[in-house]
């Protein structure tokens, strides 16, 4: 079993120092490269093996990627960021906030980790470098390396497959899908391709011409957008209004609404409307949304796990979670048997 002064002899600090730093004594107060070089060590020594894990308190970066225009006008995001911030404060946590990756990639040696939010894609060059000098990171939501990265994120496919269910089960048979252009993060969206899938599952059980139409981003404009598409294409006899929608994210049903309202197209009388988030705008809108419940607590707090867990054992490779969500039933939509 590897000792307090074992390590304390191998990274060159006296054994209070370590016992102090790897008990979380928080009147100690040493440098960011002590703090590297001590858990460094222990980690090579193998101590946590012996030793309880949770004790760790280690000092880490936010990276916020919030450069494109619909973090901010999508709460989601900021909620994401409001949260973890929250649990920092509450577990004594040091944390500090950037909002580039060339800068954390600058001041990497003053922390243990990173947790990152965002959708805004950066180059691989630069995801890279960042794994070489900060190799513990988890990103929530969205990876855009998962394989270097840890990930926690909600079971968006499994989302649109259960809302699709659920309105088919109702008896719905024109179901329209509003998403998000790939082109957006220049990946393909999960509940895009989730939604095509269902489309082939349930062939026999719903009408072929279904509408489908992406936003360029998250926001109320473009959901308003995407709805007068909706009516637009209705009226020159492209296809049929849906029976059902299925919406990607709360903020683009606001605007959807808004659309609908402004053609007095009755919701859910005319056209029901399912979503997903559970944002606090899906209370308030008229009528107040069906929407799929995203744990914005649970995703954060195992991130925090995740993170420290990779803190002490580095060596392991990265690792994927997935969140199932949750339908909250409002007036928008209601399933079968409600």
């Amino acid at each position: 079993m590897t000792t307090i002064k074992e390590i304390a002899e191998k990274a060159g600090y006296s054994p209070a120092t370590v016992s102090r730093l790897l008990n979380n004594d928080t009147n100690l107060s040493i440098t960011a490269d002590t703090k590297n070089k001590i858990l460094e060590i222990a980690n090579q020594l193998g101590y946590w093996k012996n030793h309880e894990r949770k004790k760790l308190k280690p000092t880490i970066a936010l990276l916020y990627r919030d450069d494109d225009t619909e973090q901010l006008q999508d709460e989601y995001f900021t909620s994401l960021k409001d949260k973890v911030n929250e649990i920092t404060k509450r577990e004594k946590l040091e944390i500090h906030t950037f909002h580039d990756i060339s800068e954390l990639i600058k001041k990497a040696t003053n922390f243990q980790g990173f947790i990152a939010i965002g959708t805004n894609k950066p180059e691989i060059l630069e995801m890279k470098r960042l794994h070489e000098v900060l190799p513990n990171g988890v990103f929530i939501d969205t990876n855009p390396m998962p394989k270097l990265f840890d990930t926690v994120k909600p079971n968006l496919a499994l989302t649109v497959e259960d809302a699709v269910d659920r309105v088919v089960e109702a008896g719905y048979k024109r179901v329209g899908f509003l998403g998000i252009s790939e082109k957006l993060n220049h990946m393909r969206d999960v509940r895009n391709v989730a939604f095509n899938e269902c489309m082939w599952k349930f062939a026999d059980k719903i009408e072929d011409n279904y509408e489908i139409v992406y936003a360029k981003q998250y926001s109320v404009e473009e959901g308003y957008r995407s709805g007068k598409k909706f009516l637009e294409d209705m009226k020159n006899d492209k296809v049929k209004l849906p029976d059902v929608i299925i919406s990607a994210s709360d903020t683009l049903t606001a605007g959807l609404l808004q659309a609908f309202n402004e053609k007095g197209i009755n919701v859910p009388k005319d056209i029901a409307v399912v979503s997903i988030n559970n944002s606090k705008v899906a209370n308030f809108v008229s009528p107040p949304l069906s929407s799929y419940n995203v744990d914005q607590d649970k995703m954060v707090e195992l991130a925090m796990q995740l993170l420290i867990d990779h803190i002490m054992d580095p060596k392991r490779q990265p690792v994927e979670m997935l969140l199932n969500t949750e339908l909250v039933v409002r007036k928008s939509f209601v399933p079968k048997g409600r």
